[in-house]
């Protein structure tokens, strides 16, 4: 665009270049399906944030008249649209006061492994000797147990609960990091901006914080959002085997756990909460696929077609 100055001569005034943000946002808008899941996602967690605050007291009431309310009866008023369990408490305000639980079980796991298994990742590719070794031969050894059978062992042994489940399912989580950030940083570390900056006298933070980091980082968001869906699903087979979350406290997999013994007689006390699990693991599904495109250059023109320039 040209614009005039106060001595009448043509100056070429750049246009504002769009931010990161922006830029993630147009491309979400282009993939329907992830952009659906997104709203799904932050659904989900606006409602971990507000129910306990708002809703604590329409889940845990108990209303014997309404014991295994059929859900969709406007008769019942609008919590009770889901049905009610056994207790005739509302289906709809547990599930949203249960949502708390899961995502912070599944939140606070993926968070713990990512940040301990990245580290011991970034330790084992890059420096020699017998540290990466152990860090390897440990790995390998947590890699050869079904992650669902050795939290079911552990959790055995000890008392279930919030911060259990967490410790157990961030321990059995920690290979995947760690195998994956290794090869990356071991590739990483061939390449000439690196052996250049080595050149140079850059210590190993500034090569890990200038130059791995911002290489890996979109790979472990990748895997840390499939994660979230694997260690959600963990959590509710967990609790459905009554290893997981205990009451009073409550999680979708506890619910589902709650009516699988009145499934011919209200199936809606097990439906709604399983169907939760089923929403929230497909859309982060998705998302991960979304964000592996997005954050890949070479594939990222698949959702760029169609900016305006």
């Amino acid at each position: 665009m040209l614009v005039r100055t106060r001595t009448d001569r043509p100056v070429l005034k750049r246009e504002a270049e769009p931010t990161i943000f922006r830029t993630y946002a147009k491309m979400l808008w282009r993939d329907k399906l992830a952009f659906a899941s997104a709203i799904f996602v932050l659904l989900a967690v606006l409602a971990a944030v507000a129910a306990p605050i708002f809703l604590e007291r329409q889940a845990t009431a108990m209303n014997l008249l309404m014991r295994n309310a059929a859900p969709f009866n406007p008769d019942n008023g609008l919590w009770y649209m889901l049905g009610g369990d056994t207790l005739g408490r509302s289906v709809l305000a547990r599930i949203l006061v249960a949502a708390r639980n899961t995502l912070l079980v599944a939140a606070s796991a993926v968070f713990i492994s990512l940040l301990v298994g990245s580290a011991l990742g970034l330790v084992a590719g890059w420096r020699p000797g017998w540290l990466p070794t152990i860090i390897m031969r440990a790995a390998d050894v947590l890699m050869s147990f079904p992650s669902l059978l050795l939290a079911v062992i552990v959790l055995y042994a000890f008392t279930p609960g919030l911060v259990s489940v967490v410790a157990v399912l961030a321990i059995t989580r920690l290979p995947i990091y760690i195998r994956t950030v290794r090869a990356e940083v071991l590739e990483i570390r061939e390449r000439v901006f690196v052996t250049s900056s080595r050149v140079l006298g850059a210590g190993f933070g500034w090569i890990v914080t200038r130059h791995i980091l911002p290489v890996v980082t979109p790979t472990i968001i990748t895997i840390a959002t499939l994660e979230f869906a694997f260690v959600m699903l963990t959590e509710a087979s967990l609790s459905f085997l009554g290893l997981g979350i205990q009451p009073p406290q409550v999680s979708w997999g506890l619910m589902v756990a709650e009516g699988r013994n009145y499934l011919s007689s209200a199936w809606w006390i097990a439906f709604w909460p399983g169907l939760a699990i089923m929403l929230t693991t497909v859309s982060l599904n998705l998302l991960s696929n979304w964000l592996r495109i997005a954050t890949d250059p070479r594939q990222r023109w698949r959702l760029e077609m169609g900016d305006d320039r």
